[in-house]
């Protein structure tokens, strides 16, 4: 009547048939002990049929057997004279309301009552006339536990399926928390690096062509200027370390040691009252300023560069402007990844980024970009 252990239930199943072979009689190879034989192959047939896997066969082709196992089995209570032969109704109506739903169930469990009762009130076959005819009419009653057993199998599957889905999604959760740190990782390879080696490498490359034309003063300063990036990296690449291990910078103090590490040294201009950000917002912040302050370097050489930090209501906002070149521009490497990476650091902060040209007042024809994050 239950799926538990399969091998528990197989057992079950065998002994059921067993003791209808061993117990019910008459048994033989003609007459009345052939057909007893004959329902007792079809009733365990029916019982066996109940091991076969859900989506074996249809469920139809089922209910088929267990109705013709059941009304077998009323035919053998009523042509078998003693032994057990009501045990197969009983694990077969049982099976019923386990395997299929109230309305093929219940109908299998009344026909099971009725045919038996019938055959032991009336006497149909003459078989078993010790037996009450309430015991016949009793064989519907299994459906309920069977029923019940069907609910706690549901209950259990969906109880398994949900921990499977909150497993899935658990796992898809992880999954794109690496891939977001991952994301994050690579802004700041790409901070530190990207614009580091690319102006590295231009001044490497201006010293050869100087030391070719015989500039050695050029080519030393050319060289300078390299080292001077080189020590520049260093500095950016402790910040970012630091950031990437989630410590809390001081976004003032750091913004002001940036811009002096960049040749800059009015320092940021701050409005507002100074407050803690969150360590996030400050690592992108900062990781937004420096992008800026390498951008303003490498396009706008000379270039009067200001940076201004406010903090206002539910918001701060970073603004970082420079103004035309004063001199030559040289081409350089760059991966064109800067602004992507600047406007995803502003949306995983549910804030906004612009960037554009300057259009009007004593820094017209330069460059700005302006971040603005909520806090949280």
């Amino acid at each position: 009547m239950t799926r538990g252990d399969p091998r528990t239930h197989g057992a079950v199943t065998l002994a059921v048939i067993a003791l209808g072979f061993v117990t019910v009689r008459p048994l033989g190879v003609s007459g009345r002990g052939l057909l007893v034989a004959a329902l007792l192959v079809v009733c365990s047939a029916a019982l066996l049929a109940r091991q076969l896997p859900p989506g074996r066969l249809s469920p139809r082709t089922v209910l088929a057997g267990i109705a013709v196992g059941i009304v077998a089995a009323a035919a053998l209570i009523g042509v078998s004279r003693e032994g057990s032969s009501y045990l197969f109704a009983f694990f077969l109506v049982g099976h019923s309301g386990y395997r299929f739903p109230l309305r093929w169930s219940l109908p299998l469990a009344v026909a099971s009552s009725v045919l038996c009762a019938a055959v032991l009130y009336f006497g149909i076959g003459s078989g078993h006339p010790e037996l009450p005819w309430g015991l016949g009419l009793s064989t519907g009653l299994p459906v309920v536990a069977g029923i019940l057993s069907r609910s706690r199998q549901q209950a259990l599957e969906a109880v398994v399926e949900a921990a499977a889905s909150t497993e899935r999604a658990a796992r898809a959760e992880a999954r794109a928390a690496v891939l977001s740190e991952r994301s994050r990782i690579a802004r700041d390879v790409h901070d530190v690096l990207a614009h580091s080696l690319a102006g590295i490498n231009m001044q490497l490359e201006l010293a050869d062509a100087l030391l070719e034309t015989g500039d050695l003063d050029k080519a030393r300063a050319a060289n300078r200027t390299a080292h001077g990036l080189v020590r520049k990296s260093l500095e950016q690449a402790q910040w970012t370390v630091r950031a990437l291990r989630e410590d809390a910078l001081p976004l003032v103090e750091t913004l002001t040691a940036m811009m002096e590490s960049s040749g800059h040294h009015d320092g940021p201009r701050v409005t507002g009252t100074v407050r803690q950000l969150p360590a996030r917002h400050t690592q992108n912040l900062l990781r937004i300023a420096q992008e800026a302050l390498t951008n303003a370097g490498r396009h706008a050489p000379g270039g009067r560069v200001t940076v201004e930090l406010g903090f206002a209501g539910a918001q701060t906002r970073l603004t970082v402007r420079n103004s035309p070149a004063t001199r030559k521009v040289s081409a350089g490497l760059g991966s064109g990844m800067g602004l992507i990476g600047m406007r995803e650091r502003v949306a995983l902060l549910g804030g906004t980024l612009t960037a554009g040209p300057v259009a009007e007042g004593p820094d017209a024809g330069g460059w700005q970009v302006e971040a603005v994050i909520p806090d949280e």
